[in-house]
């Protein structure tokens, strides 16, 4: 048996269901801060205080608040394969607000309003109203039975007390796990060596005039197309939050809006109540209407964000993907290891790939190799562009990135996201794990929802965006690349002989 709350419970099935508290549910006190939504469907927070403005968002925040138990009724029950077991009880000052009784006592036949409350009825007409439920193909009631306590006194024993040994074994091995649970190994071993990760620092260097790019040493003239030009985000702050701020921002603004610029800036001003950051508003709209401006290569025909509309992008793609064994316990544990992708990877990937290069992190790497794949990967994909290359529906999976590459000393430009850095940058990190793993989810997706699914056909490959070296419509090529994307498409092989690993169908020892 185990014990799961709603929301972990989310996208999971279990045999038997069993629900005690659904007929439970404290409201309390109101909020002095109340969170809700507006009528243009805005999320807000009301700083206000007393007033009738504060009254009505209250009374937002509870309606929200009753419809979100609802939401999460409907999880609780819809998790079962076989049986769902739910208590009730009516004897609660609680049990008006509950999103089982509204649902059972509420809810009128033939209607879809469920009320935010509902009075307690009469004792002697629960099984009467929910008979009424079992003819209509409900469920069934059962009465629970009181049972009286043992009147027998108590006796004090005289068994001499001692702490239990606890003498099971606790299963490590399956695991619900992540991308990033994966590779916080990898970033363990590299704080031990003394490596710094790349990641981004925590202060952004000052930015000099653009002419003082060029007053010393002067670059290459092969490269002086890619260094003339200026990151649009080179005087934006770094960090974690921020890139949560950026991401936040790329996933609900709407390239279609009339004013794409506004759209964005109002996306910067709502995101910021949660991602708190010292920037520039506008500013940050400016350097973003440029990144969305910036081709994105090849693999997506060329194409930019701005051309690419809400329709043609599945947004924050979540995914509970099933690994060797999935919840068959008798499975071996040891059968497949991280360290099992190096060989796929040397076999299907030329010397030159440089997503070839993390089969040599993981051998390097006991601790990150060693990890045994076994229960479920969870995750979420940043977006899935669909996109007509060549006559051809492709779906490329997309990630952002915030990182500074550039010299700390110097101004950032796309010279410091060309290419051949992007290449080292990834082959130097975890990416390419979170590249593997994310390109199987996609072609699982793809497998099982698009009709005549081919994955030579329709698996377009991994965009890594950096987005400080997206500088615009005129962001410069080397070799027909634009600086600021990382586009690679693997090989259908590896892609399904790596998936067949993942679900315990192909021995990783003999790969």
């Amino acid at each position: 048996m185990q014990l799961v709350t709603i929301h972990g419970s989310k996208g999971l099935q279990y045999p038997v269901v069993y629900l005690p508290t659904l007929w439970n549910r404290y409201v309390g006190r109101d909020p002095e801060i109340p969170l809700f939504h507006d009528e243009a469907g805005r999320r807000c927070l009301d700083v206000g205080g007393p007033s009738p403005f504060h009254r009505e968002a209250v009374a937002r925040y509870r309606r929200e608040d009753a419809g979100e138990s609802l939401r999460l009724l409907y999880v609780a029950l819809t998790r079962a394969q076989s049986q769902v077991v739910a208590w009730y009880s009516a004897a609660e000052h609680n049990t008006p607000a509950s999103p089982l009784h509204r649902m059972l006592f509420g809810r009128r036949p033939g209607a879809d309003v469920v009320p935010d409350e509902q009075a307690l009825v009469a004792e002697d007409r629960l099984p009467e109203i929910l008979g009424h439920w079992r003819e209509a193909g409900g469920p069934s009631l059962e009465l629970a039975t009181l049972v009286p306590p043992d009147p027998a006194p108590l006796t004090r024993s005289t068994d001499e007390l001692a702490v239990r040994a606890f003498t099971r074994v606790v299963d490590t091995a399956w695991r619900r796990t992540s991308y990033s649970s994966l590779s916080a190994a990898s970033l363990a071993h590299a704080h031990d060596a003394g490596l710094a990760p790349l990641s981004e620092p925590e202060e952004v260097p000052e930015v000099e005039d653009a002419e003082s790019l060029f007053a010393a040493d002067a670059p290459d003239p092969a490269e002086l197309a890619t260094t003339a030009v200026a990151s649009p985000m080179a005087e934006l702050p770094v960090g974690a939050t921020f890139g949560s701020l950026v991401h936040a921002v790329l996933e609900h603004a709407d390239p279609a809006a009339v004013d794409f610029r506004a759209e964005l800036l109002g996306h910067i001003h709502e995101q910021l109540v949660w991602w708190p950051v010292e920037i520039d508003p506008e500013h940050l709209a400016d350097a973003l209407v440029e990144v969305c401006s910036s081709p994105l290569g090849p693999l997506a025909g060329d194409r930019t964000l701005l051309e690419i509309g809400l329709p043609d992008r599945l947004r924050e793609l979540d995914f509970e993907l099933p690994l060797a064994g999935g919840d068959d316990v008798s499975y071996p544990v040891h059968k497949v290891r991280l360290g099992d992708l190096a060989p796929l990877l040397r076999r299907h990937l030329p010397d030159s790939d440089p997503v070839r290069t993390y089969a040599d992190g993981l051998d390097a790497d006991a601790d990150l190799a060693a990890q045994p794949l076994l229960g479920y990967l969870t995750g979420s994909i940043d977006v899935v562009l669909r996109v007509d290359v060549d006559g051809a529906q492709r779906f490329v999976t997309v990630d952002y990135k915030t990182n500074w590459l550039g010299d700390l000393d110097a101004p950032l430009t796309s010279h410091d996201y060309r290419p051949a850095v992007l290449d080292e940058a990834m082959a130097s990190s975890d990416y390419p794990l979170q590249a593997l793993l994310y390109t199987v989810v996609l072609h699982r997706f793809l497998r099982w929802r698009l009709p005549g699914y081919d994955p030579a056909v329709h698996l377009g490959g991994v965009l890594y965006l950096y987005l400080r070296g997206m500088c615009g419509p005129d962001t410069p090529r080397d070799d027909g690349a634009p600086c600021g994307i990382f586009a690679w498409r693997p090989p259908v092989a590896l892609v399904e002989d790596l998936s067949a690993l993942l679900d315990g169908a192909l021995q990783g020892a003999s790969a």
